[in-house]
């Protein structure tokens, strides 16, 4: 029996491991910025939801219960500002990264396929690559690849690592150049809810896809929005066809979201004050660590929308991330998301206010 294992990259955060031990050595205790995971509760209305439909016996089906599909055409059409969607434009996964990972085994794509993803990148759009058996290649301008044998195209914004944006206009090109090509896009939207310095696009918006969900699939998640990333709830939004394939598959592949986690789901979309108030959270540390980080000689780019700060001081990744351990203060480094960020540190502002203080306090020496 071969590995599939074999197939793919070393786990990256394994690497990060002795960098770990010594942050957490420090004698006031270790600042985790390195994965962006949610730190604070869970919304009081998502868990009375959980709750209310602990009773669940049965087996939840993989499309989602009637109400949830209604949560999700509505969110979408509300936040999203797209218009004419209907049950058959949306799909509730099991989190958005078996999403990505699964997806190109999913739409059938192995040797002799392509699929492009951002030169720096979320490390599962390769993963999801090389587990299919497919071509993994990188871009700068999606625009500029050649279209031969390129089957899936992501884009990513904002984008995970460097909380870049792109525009209407970035979008609207890309997806007419897709459509020339018959290459599906699939546009992953995950930290749409979170810009800072300017208010990211979907690529459903009318004036990105002209009206049309034809080759294009948008990914959203709760994870980051609702702080329910240990509810594993997150769904996809865009062409009928292209979703009503995914879901025959994942009808047979018995991928369902769990009925509590459909039911907190529709509280948690039908929601806007939890939105806002994780928001007003997230900016306060932000600010603090950015001013922090700049004030001890980083330089921050791009970054003007999702939850970290994409930060340099001009030396290699590592030798950072060792200077910060040494601080008690974990990164994470910036060759985890592909060899051009070799120079970089992604910061995550999730952490607590209390060990964001801490750290604001020890970059000041």
């Amino acid at each position: 029996m071969s590995a599939v294992s074999s197939r793919l990259p070393v786990f990256p955060w394994d690497r990060l491991e002795p960098y770990k031990a010594t942050a957490a050595a420090h004698p006031d205790g270790i600042v985790d910025l390195s994965v962006g995971t949610p730190v604070d509760p869970v919304p009081a209305l998502v868990r009375r939801a959980l709750a209310d439909a602990a009773d669940s016996p049965g087996y939840p089906t993989v499309w989602g219960t009637p109400a949830l599909r209604d949560a999700l055409t509505g969110w979408v059409e509300r936040r999203l500002g797209a218009k004419g969607v209907e049950h058959t434009n949306v799909l509730p996964v099991v989190g958005s990264k078996e999403l990505v990972a699964w997806l190109p085994t999913q739409l059938g794509l192995g040797p002799g396929d392509k699929v492009a993803y951002p030169r720096l990148a979320y490390p599962t759009y390769e993963v999801g690559a090389r587990l299919a058996g497919a071509e993994p290649v990188v871009y700068d301008e999606p625009t500029d690849l050649d279209p031969t044998g390129l089957k899936l195209l992501w884009l990513n914004s904002p984008s995970n690592p460097t909380g870049r944006v792109l525009s209407a206009e970035e979008l609207r090109r890309t997806v007419a150049w897709a459509r020339e090509h018959g290459v599906l896009v699939f546009s992953d939207e995950c930290y749409l809810e979170l810009g800072w310095e300017t208010e990211p696009v979907s690529v459903l918006r009318p004036d990105v896809c002209g009206g049309s969900f034809e080759g294009i699939v948008a990914v959203h998640s709760l994870s980051k929005r609702s702080n329910l990333a240990g509810y594993r709830a997150a769904f996809l939004a865009g062409d009928a066809a292209v979703l009503g394939e995914l879901l025959q598959i994942r009808k047979h592949g018995g991928m369902m979201v769990a009925a509590p986690v459909q039911a907190a789901t529709v509280a948690a979309l039908g929601d806007t004050a939890h939105v806002t108030e994780q928001r007003a959270r997230y900016a306060h540390r932000r600010a603090a660590l950015r001013a922090a980080f700049e004030g001890a000689g980083f330089r921050i780019e791009h970054s003007e929308a999702s939850l970290y700060l994409w930060a340099t001081r001009d030396e290699p990744c590592w030798d950072t991330v060792g200077a910060l351990a040494g601080l008690g203060i974990l990164v994470a480094p910036g060759d985890f998301y592909g060899a051009a960020g070799d120079r970089f540190v992604r910061i995550a502002f999730t952490a607590t206010d209390e060990r964001v203080e801490a750290a604001v306090r020890r970059l000041a020496g």
